[in-house]
């Protein structure tokens, strides 16, 4: 059975560990591969441009590509892909269609929104992707329908990511929105909050970035 895509980027690391399970694959995207050696995470695939990797991470990614180069992607500093997209193609190419992206948040800001850009290519792939960060993650809602666990506590924002995104509906939380146009030129939908019911998001049509902040009993 196929497990997981865990992509390491180069943004923030808010995490001190991580677990993969058997079927899962992972990338280390660029300086990620410095990261994967703080988390003692062994990537299946390094790739990038290598702009951001430490000079000790670099001398790991010229042993690795001797002794295995399948395992070492490198990629030119001048490209249409990001380093991210490039692996997330990496991982939709090996039949993968559960990402979960670590180190994709904060740095510069241009990245992060070029990540959030990455999940909604990810769902027109017929995939789903996680941008994770400590106790929060982003993803993608497009044309569809999404619940939550009615422990969920914290705050839940919706931005459009197209002009407009239409037949939005909100359920089971302190704000509630029914058949709406949400635009991309107003945030109506930041800092809903978890109230203890089921939660339900949904679009008929349109594309919705959704951030977490939360905790959970």
């Amino acid at each position: 059975m196929r497990g997981k895509c865990i992509v390491i980027g180069a943004g923030d690391l808010t995490v001190g560990e991580l677990q993969r399970e058997a079927g899962d694959f992972v990338i280390a995207v660029d300086g990620g591969a410095d990261y994967c050696r703080i988390l003692d995470l062994q990537p299946d695939l390094i790739l990038g441009d290598f702009d951001s990797v430490s000079a000790e991470g670099a001398e790991i990614v010229n042993s690795l590509e001797k002794q295995s180069p399948e395992r070492v992607l490198r990629l030119p500093q001048e490209k249409d892909d990001t380093d991210m997209l490039a692996a997330l193609k990496a991982g939709l190419q090996r039949g993968y269609r559960d990402f979960r992206i670590y180190g994709g948040c904060g740095g510069r800001l241009d990245h992060t929104l070029a990540n959030i850009q990455c999940l909604l290519y990810l769902k027109k792939q017929g995939a789903v992707g996680y941008l994770l960060e400590g106790t929060g993650m982003i993803l993608v809602l497009w044309n569809e329908e999404i619940a939550f666990r009615k422990n969920m506590k914290g705050i839940l924002s919706l931005f459009s990511l197209v002009e407009r995104s239409t037949g939005v509906y909100i359920k089971g939380m302190k704000y509630l929105l029914s058949d709406a146009v949400v635009s991309n030129d107003f945030p109506v939908g930041i800092s809903n909050e978890f109230i203890g019911e089921q939660a339900v998001i949904s679009v008929r049509n349109g594309a919705l970035a959704c951030m977490i902040q939360y905790t959970e009993e």
